[in-house]
């Protein structure tokens, strides 16, 4: 048996440059979102903030140490 070509159609999508509604769900309900992300996982938003935070607060400790210093 011999193949038969068939000749298919290119499916092309794209967006309309006056479209303005591009991704209407991604911003809606954006704080209920996270904050049911953030229950569900909170161990790991835990492990993930605290070095944050802890790293954010001594450079600001630092700093301040640093433009203290010279009354010393």
């Amino acid at each position: 048996m011999g193949k038969i070509p068939v000749k298919m159609r290119a499916v092309v999508y794209a967006l309309s440059p006056f479209q303005q509604k591009v991704m209407p769900g991604l911003w809606k309900d954006f704080t209920g979102k996270i904050h049911h992300k953030v229950s569900e996982n909170w161990l790991s938003a835990t492990f993930l903030l605290t070095p944050l935070v802890a790293t954010y607060s001594y450079v600001q400790y630092y700093q301040e140490q640093e433009k203290l210093e010279h009354r010393y």
